[in-house]
């Protein structure tokens, strides 16, 4: 399997390094302290078309691939995680649409939203049902040529900022199987019952909105089911297998962040005379970082080219693919967490104060360990695709 960089690839890759650098990185303190959704910072984004790299041109995107989606995450995490989120985000809100669509659907929505004209958000995760997505309570039923919904849900990223969501809900509690119970809708942000309830103060990610979304009999066209009643459960799967490798490029980032600076200080500081790289528990805890690092990006990069070669409807992956996508995020997190913590370590005091970026670094790392499947789900799945 090659998975060398194209001459796009790369012109991708030093764009988005350059706009991080330049643009991207003055921000992130800011964005971090005040917990404001970064919309300049969007608009960035917008203006490059870094918002659907993995949208066909047909519908809107410029058709880039996964591959250069993660480089893109990737580089933008370097400098801020809650940047790196936002086009991971917006893949994800519309992975549903784009697997399950019907041509119709694909053409009115994803256009805007591979623009970032609009921004999308997945709604999936309820009180109840986090890991187990069978067990949403979330109902939807057909009245005439509408859906009317009940229910709530919890940590919706992108959630009271988004144009539009892809939501999961029950819409058969007594089907034999809890796989066959739920369907997907797309739910645009003014439909009736639908209100915005609680935004959450999280420990990392701060810029990102994650909020509390409540429908109370909200009305949705019944046009707005994606694929048909019952498909809810293998559409949600197969997108997580595909967005997984976001939340991977995302963990490489700030683990690549992390340790670029923890480098650039242990060369600067000095200690009993000479600079602290001199010392071989230094250089020990830096040679682990980068090795641990640069194994997540060739899990990630390799991940991210099977996933070219797979079509984006609701075929069945191959087991190989799936249990690489759960690696790539399972091992990718991990490190970001080890890495980050580490750094802070090589900065000794200077690291635990946020005048330096690597605290800020280690609480972003965290959530790359937790959301997209807690990494003992991913270990999960991994043995699963094993064992059958």
């Amino acid at each position: 399997m090659l998975y060398d960089l194209t001459e796009e690839q790369e012109m991708i890759r030093q764009t988005v390094r350059k706009l991080a650098v330049d643009r991207v990185a003055p921000r992130a303190a800011e964005i971090d302290e005040t917990a404001e959704y970064p919309w300049d910072i969007l608009d960035i984004l917008k203006e490059n078309a870094l918002m659907g790299a993995d949208v066909p041109e047909e519908y809107g995107g410029t058709g880039s691939g996964a591959l250069a989606l993660c480089i893109i995450i990737e580089e933008l995490s370097k400098a801020c995680a809650t940047t790196g989120l936002m086009p991971a985000v917006q893949e994800l809100g519309l992975l549903p649409i784009l697997l399950g669509g019907s041509e119709e659907q694909k053409k009115n929505f994803l256009p805007k939203i591979a623009s970032g004209e609009h921004i999308s958000a997945c709604a999936i995760t309820e009180s109840s049902a986090g890991s187990d997505v069978g067990g949403i309570q979330t109902r939807a039923v057909k009245e005439g040529d509408e859906y009317v919904l009940n229910g709530s849900k919890i940590f919706i990223t992108n959630g009271g900022i988004a144009d539009i969501y892809s939501l999961f809900a029950k819409t058969d509690p007594d089907a034999s199987k809890p796989s066959k119970a739920l369907s997907v809708f797309i739910v645009e942000k003014d439909a009736p019952g639908f209100t915005i309830g609680k935004y959450e103060d999280k420990l990392g990610i701060r810029g990102s909105k994650t909020s509390e979304l409540i429908f109370e009999d909200c009305r949705i066209p019944a046009a707005n089911l994606i694929s048909k009643e019952g498909m809810g459960f293998a559409i949600c799967m197969k997108t997580l297998d595909f967005s997984r490798p976001g939340i991977a490029a995302q963990a490489l980032g700030i683990a690549q962040g992390a340790l670029d600076y923890a480098i650039g200080y242990a060369k600067e500081r000095k200690q009993f005379g000479k600079p602290i790289t001199a010392f071989q528990g230094i250089q020990f805890m830096l040679a682990d970082m980068t090795t641990q690092v640069e194994a997540a990006r060739q899990l990630l990069y390799k991940t991210a080219s099977l996933l070219e070669e797979q079509t984006k409807d609701m075929s069945r992956l191959p087991a190989e693919v799936v249990r690489f996508s759960s690696m790539s995020k399972n091992f990718a997190s991990d490190t970001a967490m080890k890495v980050t913590v580490d750094a802070i370590q090589v900065l000794g005091g200077y690291g635990y104060i946020k005048e330096y970026p690597v605290e800020r670094m280690m609480r972003d790392a965290k959530i790359t360990q937790l959301y997209e499947g807690t990494n003992q789900v991913q270990r999960i799945v991994i043995a699963n695709t094993l064992l059958g």
